[in-house]
């Protein structure tokens, strides 16, 4: 088991996959490596369902911190193509924590909520000793749809195009530069570009306008980073893909700033980032959908029968631990 970040496959199913309580008929779709929502049936109706923990950096302001928290939240069923439409919170907050910095949070959650029609309907919040940033709590999204309208993370085809948005390690490179980037030796105009990319881990709006076209997958880019992704998108689907690296999107100064920290680009956590599979006859319209709204996106390869993910011709496997956690360690704890 890694010593940061998601637990690996072996524990997932040494110790969790083979308890998961009562077995119910209308759980359509369990806990699965890879997968980012669960599916229950209700009354014939999909009831996409994702947990996540809340991060809370005071230090990128408590507004932007929550806006941030909160899409990763929303993301994990935004991917079902379903828009989410209700959310429960629980906060374990640090005792430091003042009523007006809450207040602050709270009323960002509300205000992102809001604009995107997510009710919250339950919750819980308290103080804690021994609670402290930036694990604050955690929050379950849940949304609505009909069966048949479902994007299921396993749904690739064969002769599917795979689409990448965003590009590598957006999220990594911008929280790090934005913590601690007055402590790297790199030239300003670099700091100050690698700190934008913060501003792109939105995925919520990219994942609905991906799914209102003929697309077979959606999966976000967390833990693990891009190579972690693909390898779980084949993997879900049992197919192959094909990956020609020159043709993923990379922003500016990731290359930079993850050369500086030795860490692997595609191997780091980047909220902001999606796969998308699309039939090939449907691809460059969902590139185009993408665009239109501000998102880079690119066809970056093909899925195949077989297994596993090909870069450039070369196997590639899961990463298993993300490096930016050791970093943002590293720096954390060296203040």
């Amino acid at each position: 088991m890694p010593d940061y970040g998601k637990i690996d496959r072996g524990f997932f199913e040494t110790y969790i996959h083979p308890n998961l309580g009562a077995d119910r008929e209308d759980v359509r779709l369990g806990p699965t490596p890879g997968v980012d929502f669960g599916v229950i049936d209700v009354n014939d109706t999909a009831l996409v369902v994702a947990t996540d923990p809340i991060s809370i950096l005071p230090a990128l302001g408590f507004e932007r911190a929550a806006r941030f928290a909160l899409d990763i939240v929303l993301a994990d069923v935004a991917v079902s193509g379903f828009a989410p439409r209700f959310l429960s919170i629980s906060f374990t907050l640090p005792p430091s924590m003042t009523d007006e910095e809450f207040g602050m949070l709270w009323n960002a959650i509300d205000d992102t909520a809001t604009k995107l029609g997510v009710s919250i309907v339950t919750g819980h919040t308290a103080r804690y000793d021994g609670c402290g940033y930036p694990w604050i709590g955690s929050a379950t999204a849940f949304a609505v749809g009909d069966h048949d309208d479902l994007i299921r993370p396993d749904g690739t085809q064969p002769g599917d195009r795979v689409i990448v948005t965003t590009g590598p390690a957006v999220e990594a490179v911008g929280l790090l530069t934005t913590l601690f980037g007055d402590r790297m030796s790199l030239p300003e105009d670099t700091i100050t570009t690698a700190k934008r990319r913060l501003s792109e881990t939105n995925t919520v709006r990219d994942a609905l306008t991906a799914s209102e076209l003929p697309v077979t997958a959606i999966h976000d880019v967390t833990e693990g980073g891009l190579q972690g992704a693909l390898t779980e998108l084949a993997a879900s689907a049992g197919l192959r893909l094909e990956i020609d690296s020159a043709t993923v999107p990379t922003k500016p100064a990731v290359d930079d700033v993850c050369s500086y920290l030795d860490i692997e680009p595609w191997h780091a956590t980047s909220s902001g980032t999606l796969l998308i599979t699309a039939p090939k006859q449907h691809a460059d319209s969902v590139v185009t959908a993408l665009h239109d709204r501000g998102t880079d996106a690119a066809v970056v390869g093909t899925a195949h029968t077989g297994r596993g993910v090909y870069v450039d011709g070369t196997r590639v496997e899961h990463p298993e631990t993300d490096p930016s956690w050791a970093v943002y360690a590293e720096y954390a704890t060296n203040t």
